[in-house]
């Protein structure tokens, strides 16, 4: 299987590499990833297994929404021949199959109440009991878990057990949007283009300079996938050799125009007459309020929603004054 590449250079991207660096070397069993839908959570969690001791053993990949929540514990812990009257042969489960090596659920919050019990008790003892036996089955097994949802609200909700979010937060990864990324959206451009002149066989050259400035200014909701997707479809079905701005789609253009394209706070903020530092500290006032307000004032909700620590979330408002 060819290794995709984790592409960006901006600082928040950098300081992710360095985390997962750590956590691949580390001992941890239990890492969990935050990020929106289309930051590259996946991806993620296979550099971490190829960077770990780990990576001659194998990655398996369960996306938790895809399998009906009757069926999980099976799926997941495998089941004894003739467990139930449809067991016709054993099953030895996705934790047994990835044995020595790393299991990436996705969408964690997915997992009925059943399934996360006993993935906890599996994270605590490194073993489990399939269905229909008796006996425990001993594993060594990296669990990688991502979600794009506040993890901390489905436990008040009810929907997520606090034990085993305690036990999945120790070691939290959480990745940036790309809006939040700088000249990323640039980097993963050209990334892109020689991606896809290769699988095309084109010879796209770059792109017209007011492509640079749609791509920073657009918010960029679905982030890397969509952007992705975007130079897909710009090479399907134009045949230019350079990115142009009339190849970008009309609802792009229609966001920016109208200011939704960009946050928020850059949309309807007056900064001209501010300088650097009053306007930085009034846009990052802009950004903790909406989280605040988001999270009804739970600051630990609102550190979630920001991807900080509650720890770092008190100090940045310590420095901006915020009561």
């Amino acid at each position: 299987m060819i290794s995709r590449e984790f592409v960006g250079e901006s600082p928040a991207i950098t300081e992710v590499r360095k985390l997962m660096r750590r956590v691949a070397h580390s001992r941890a069993l239990a890492v969990l990833i935050y990020g929106e839908t289309g930051t590259g959570k996946g991806l993620v969690a296979e550099k971490v297994h190829e960077q770990s001791s780990r990576a001659r053993k194998p990655f398996i990949d369960v996306n938790c929404a895809s399998i009906p929540g009757d069926l999980f514990d099976q799926e997941l812990f495998g089941q004894e021949k003739g467990a139930f009257t449809s067991a016709i042969l054993r099953n030895n489960g996705l934790i047994n199959a990835a044995n020595g090596g790393t299991l990436f659920l996705d969408e964690i919050p997915e997992l009925n109440h059943r399934a996360q019990t006993k993935l906890l008790g599996l994270l605590d003892r490194q073993r489990f009991r399939r269905t229909g036996s008796v006996n425990d089955v001993e594993v060594d097994v990296r669990f990688i878990c991502a979600t794009n949802r506040i993890l901390f609200q489905e436990v008040k909700d009810g929907k997520f057990r606090n034990d085993l979010y305690f036990r999945l937060q120790v070691v939290a990864i959480n990745i940036p949007p790309l809006r939040e990324r700088g000249d990323d959206c640039l980097v993963l451009t050209e990334h892109f283009i020689k991606k896809f002149n290769r699988r095309y066989d084109r010879t796209v050259k770059g792109w017209e300079p007011a492509i640079a400035e749609i791509f920073r200014d657009f918010n960029w909701p679905g982030n890397v996938r969509e952007l992705e997707n975007l130079l897909e479809r710009i090479f399907v079905l134009e045949t230019d050799d350079r990115i142009l701005v009339k190849q970008i789609p009309p609802r792009i253009m229609r966001e920016l125009e109208d200011g939704t394209g960009a946050p928020k706070a850059v949309a309807d903020g007056n900064f001209a007459n501010k300088s650097f530092q009053d306007a930085t500290s009034e846009f990052q006032i802009s950004i903790i309020q909406n989280a605040l307000t988001r999270s009804s004032g739970k600051l630990t909700v609102a550190a979630e929603i920001l991807g900080l620590s509650r720890h770092a979330l008190r100090h940045q408002m310590n420095k901006l004054h915020m009561r």
